[in-house]
């Protein structure tokens, strides 16, 4: 595959996916390396925490409800981090105004609600990393 110039090598983007819901993060994550992203999959929001911590994406996306630490939670620390600028796309079945006021409100770039196309997804994903350089 060949990167059209000027355009950084997908490759080299890292991306940080993290649902307690196994098929839907095998879905992301297929779908984000199948396009050529580094993709980091975990589970829960304490292991995204600690992912992040120890070496900072180009983006993460997050599950809003999981186990332990939320999305949200994760959004916060993300926030208040010396990574702040990292782009977070939040993933929810969450669909009232109130909850993606909520997502905006406390700092996401983006809120997509599931059910979800993948290929949508990936519009979203590419159009926030382009809008972060």
């Amino acid at each position: 595959m060949s990167v059209p110039a000027g355009e950084p090598d997908p490759s080299s983007i890292r991306v940080l996916v993290a649902d307690d819901d196994a098929d839907i993060r095998d879905l992301v994550e297929f779908k984000l390396t199948q396009a050529g992203f580094a993709v980091q999959a975990v589970p829960d929001g304490l292991s995204a925490w600690e992912a992040f911590c120890a070496d900072p994406p180009q983006l993460a996306v997050l599950d809003v409800m999981m186990p332990g630490l939320s999305g949200i939670d994760v959004l916060r620390k993300i926030r208040e981090s010396d990574h702040a600028g990292v782009p977070v796309l939040l993933l929810s079945a969450k669909s009232r105004d109130s909850d993606v006021d909520t997502g905006f409100a406390v700092g996401a770039d983006d809120y997509v609600i599931k059910p979800f196309s993948p290929r949508e997804l990936l519009h979203r994903v590419n159009g926030m990393l382009a809008r972060a350089r």
